[in-house]
């Protein structure tokens, strides 16, 4: 399950001012895809043991999404971890195939049990590398 995707429909509460899909709601989504992935893919075990936290979000906001639109992200992590850290791409298409965001994301791998970073063991990134 190295690719995963997620869809969303813009409602009333996601939209600001200029009548489209706020910014924030965008990082809230991306958070949601990333961490609905990893409950997807990663073995229970650990999904227990480990939490995943942001440490840096690069995101491009390229065309609007307004209410009642559809979006799906797709994402997938396209590098090896280095540490404890790895990156993830988010890219959200609407109903036309056109790319709305992209984002790269970096994620810290903390074992919640110490609730220090961990370096991320082989078995624990397998399912997320692509091939």
């Amino acid at each position: 399950m190295s690719h995963f995707e997620l869809s969303f429909t813009a409602a009333p509460e996601h939209i600001d001012e200029l009548g489209h899909v706020n910014n924030a709601v965008w990082v809230q989504w991306i958070q949601e895809v990333a961490t609905t992935h990893w409950r997807a893919a990663a073995a229970p075990e650990h999904v227990a043991a480990y939490i995943w936290v942001v440490i840096r979000h690069e995101i491009d906001y390229l065309r609007p999404l307004k209410i009642g639109e559809a979006a799906v992200a797709r994402t997938w992590v396209p590098d090896a971890p280095r540490g404890a850290r790895f990156d993830r791409v988010i890219e959200f298409t609407g109903a036309d195939g056109k790319a709305l965001v992209k984002a790269r994301t970096t994620w810290a791998m903390i074992e919640q049990a110490s609730g220090r970073p961990a370096r991320v063991p082989p078995e624990v990134a397998a399912p997320f590398l692509t091939a």
